[in-house]
């Protein structure tokens, strides 16, 4: 029983180091579908964390933080769009100098506004995405096998945790079952086609950078407000990267997208567990091999398993309208 709890109280821990991902990586899978490579997602989220940490410790509220986080990313995402889109700049080096960016500022903003290092006061519960008791949950709680799972694993989240899920077929369904996205994944294929039927390529790609934005900003407001309490610096910790691995992994389908970030959340919450333990044969593992197990591991995932992931084949290329 004692391993059950175990393994129930790392799935829960799975669940919870997922949700930035989920949110980031189905991000980039309405940008990179539009065939707009955006390795920025970390900045963004990071920035979007910023923001989420300041307002709630302004204002007191969790709402505020998550409506600043994505206005601050969408503007992000739209800088991004600025150089990549209208001015046929290269994507790689925008994104990359979103990162900069927002690595830098998010640091300096901090240590001015609150003197703490770059970190923003802590927030207080009335300021942070609480976890939620679903009916019955309290009930069930000690009742043999279903009691733990539903009590610990499936309740006892916040709302941005089931949105992350709910997100999913949602994401799905805007993508291959609306003109929306029809015309989204279009573009990412064969843009020419896509203005030659009389749609703008321009304003479809930016719609899309604008739907990466939005996501970005929730996934660091749940950094910020729900799993943590205000913003530390760094605190994304190269989960956009993660994110991103997870995309192409998944090779930028939406239902493979949650089931590649659950296996990195898993691994990350493992190698969390293990911290301190010895292991059979092995004995105490040192801290930083256990921390850097989950990147380790994306990158023996990504070299040996998943096969030859296609990009959609405009994806990095800027359109330019032929006269």
């Amino acid at each position: 029983m004692e391993t059950f709890d175990m393994l129930v109280s790392i799935l829960g821990s799975t669940v919870r180091l997922t949700i930035p991902l989920l949110f980031t990586a189905l991000a980039g899978l309405f940008s990179e579908r539009a065939g707009v490579f955006d390795i920025g997602l970390e900045g963004k989220m990071l920035a979007g964390a910023f923001a989420a940490g300041t307002v709630a410790a302004w204002y007191g509220s969790a709402w505020a933080g998550l409506l600043a986080a994505v206005l601050v990313s969408v503007a992000l995402g739209l800088v991004h769009g600025f150089a990549s889109i209208t001015h046929r700049g290269n994507q790689i080096v925008s994104g990359v100098a979103i990162n900069f960016i927002a690595a830098g500022t998010t640091v300096i903003l901090g240590q001015a506004w609150f003197s703490q290092g770059g970190r923003t006061p802590s927030l207080p519960n009335t300021a942070r995405f609480n976890p939620i008791n679903l009916p019955g949950a309290e009930a069930m709680r000690g009742v043999p096998i279903i009691g733990p799972i539903y009590y610990e694993l499936i309740s006892g989240h916040s709302i941005l945790v089931y949105l992350a899920f709910l997100l999913v077929p949602f994401t799905w369904w805007v993508l291959y079952r609306t003109r929306f996205g029809l015309r989204l994944r279009a573009v990412g294929e064969n843009p020419a086609a896509v203005d030659t039927a009389g749609v703008s390529v321009p304003w479809l790609r930016y719609r899309a950078v604008i739907c990466c934005g939005v996501l970005c900003g929730v996934a660091g407001a749940y950094l910020a407000t729900a799993q943590g309490a205000g913003f530390v610096k760094d605190m994304t910790a190269g989960k956009g990267y993660i994110a991103l691995a997870a995309l192409i992994f998944a090779k930028w389908r939406p239902v493979q997208a949650m089931f590649a970030c659950l296996l990195f959340g898993f691994l990350d919450a493992v190698a969390i567990r293990m911290q301190g333990h010895p292991m059979p044969l092995i004995g105490e593992v040192p801290v930083q091999l256990m921390q850097a197990l989950p990147y380790i591991l994306t990158i023996v995932l990504l070299a040996g398993f998943i096969g030859k992931a296609i990009p959609p084949k405009a994806i990095g290329r800027p359109y330019v309208k032929e006269r």
